[in-house]
């Protein structure tokens, strides 16, 4: 059957990075498990166990699984309805010397909850830099705009000035926030080490006859050669999935700040003062030849509004998880974890095209701002009549009154009748304010 013929994800056949694609793909997950078989094997045998060398290069030899062998595992976890007992007895097909001892002591979670934290581990370092480098490129935008004074909006209405660079700052500053929390997430990644089926490590104590120091150091050693400082001194049968929670509210914190500036690009480019990168042969619309769609923030949104809602199976997950574990996490897991990172991927990928390309347009952002600064100046008429000792709100009153009759009569057809019958309350005549 073609790929053709089965749905495909489109975070991974449309929009993430080939490294991030191949993090979580079924090679290297299996790999993965053989690599941490072969830290338990290598690390009990320094510790005493009978293994022997022979084991060990077979191991070694075969730790990448080739494509022939994804069959006999789907084969074999048929039978055994256990994709870890399914892979065991084929990487044991494939390194004979080791078949009896591969696996030796562990439970399933010893290979699955490690790999995942590998996972997040590898996911994050592919992120972080991704991350800190849109940050560069929007820093070096906002220098190079932080004069050019623009149209500020609250409530989507035209406040006072602010300019193409301040506004810019206020995306990075965010960003930052994301980059913190995403540092913060990989420095507390910590291994979930060598466990045992309830978190006791009983099992290894067997296999040891009871010398404690000798788990402690198999603990240790394996942690060691998968690269991290520290395991989680308490685990259950899994790691805690308080820390899937911790890295997806991370990564949707990260999602909410791509929408909010890809809506941000998008009302600007409605205004047309500033826009996307849109390349020479793009076509904006199907029907429509003219138009220049933001179709790279439109899709930022997309992806953002995904990601920021993917923590809720995580923090469900943890919540429902009975006494030392219990499986209903595991099929959620294999979808939520790898989509989180791949969204944020492709998210990353999409900041970074579109913080590439900004392109603004004084002339316009001038003529919108020539508009509106006459009304923009009432402010400072405010604070100055205040100072002459008049009463701010009988002053602001008249303002309100003053603006709105003016701004009918700019647009007159905008409430469909003359100004003198749109409504507006009657200018206020009160003359007993004081200093009057």
């Amino acid at each position: 059957m073609s790929v053709n013929d089965t749905y495909q994800d489109p975070l991974n056949s449309r929009y993430s990075s080939n490294e991030m694609k191949y993090l979580f793909s079924p090679r290297n997950r299996f790999s993965t498990w053989r690599q941490l078989w072969i830290f338990l094997a290598e690390s009990e045998k320094e510790l005493g166990l009978d293994i022997s060398n022979e084991a060990i290069e077979q191991m070694k030899a075969h730790q990448i699984i080739q494509d022939e062998e994804f069959e006999l595992a789907a084969e074999e976890e048929k039978k055994r309805r256990h994709d870890v007992m399914a892979h065991v007895h084929t990487f044991g097909l494939k390194a004979p010397a080791a078949a009896g001892i591969i696996h030796w002591g562990a439970t399933s979670c010893y290979c699955t909850d490690n790999a995942d934290i590998i996972f997040l581990r590898d996911g994050l370092d592919i992120l972080l830099p991704k991350l800190a480098t849109i940050i560069e490129k929007l820093s070096t935008f906002a220098k190079e705009y932080k004069s050019l004074p623009c149209l500020a909006y609250t409530h989507l209405q035209p406040a006072q000035l602010t300019t193409v660079g301040k506004r810019a700052c206020l995306w990075i500053q965010d960003l930052l926030k994301d980059l913190k929390n995403l540092e913060r997430a990989r420095e507390d990644l910590r291994f979930r080490g060598v466990k045992g089926t309830t978190g006791t490590q009983a099992s290894f104590l067997q296999i040891f006859n009871g010398d404690h120091s000798k788990v402690e150091q198999l603990d240790e050693l394996v942690t060691q050669k998968a690269g991290f400082e520290s395991a989680y001194i308490i685990s259950s049968q899994t790691y805690t999935r308080k820390i899937d929670v911790d890295v997806l509210n991370a990564l949707s914190s990260f999602g909410a700040t791509c929408e909010h500036i890809g809506q941000a690009i998008r009302l600007l480019a409605s205004f047309k003062e500033l826009e996307e990168p849109f390349e020479s042969t793009q076509i904006g619309s199907s029907a429509m030849a003219y138009k220049r769609n933001p179709m790279r923030s439109e899709r930022l949104c997309s992806l953002g509004r995904k990601l920021r809602n993917l923590n809720a199976d995580a923090s469900a997950t943890y919540a429902a998880q009975w006494m030392e574990r219990t499986l209903d996490d595991s099929a959620i897991r294999r979808m939520c974890l790898p989509q989180s990172f791949l969204c944020a991927d492709a998210s990353l990928i999409l900041l970074n095209n579109i913080a590439s390309g900004l392109v603004v347009y004084p002339a316009v952002i001038r003529k919108r701002v020539e508009a509106e600064l006459p009304f923009m100046a009432t402010e400072n008429i405010i604070m100055a009549l205040v100072k002459k000792n008049i009463s701010r709100q009988d002053v602001h009153e008249e303002i309100r009154v003053l603006s709105h009759e003016a701004g009918a009569e700019r647009v007159p057809e905008r409430v469909g009748r003359r100004p003198s019958e749109a409504g507006h309350l009657p200018r206020r005549t009160n003359r007993g304010a004081r200093g009057r």
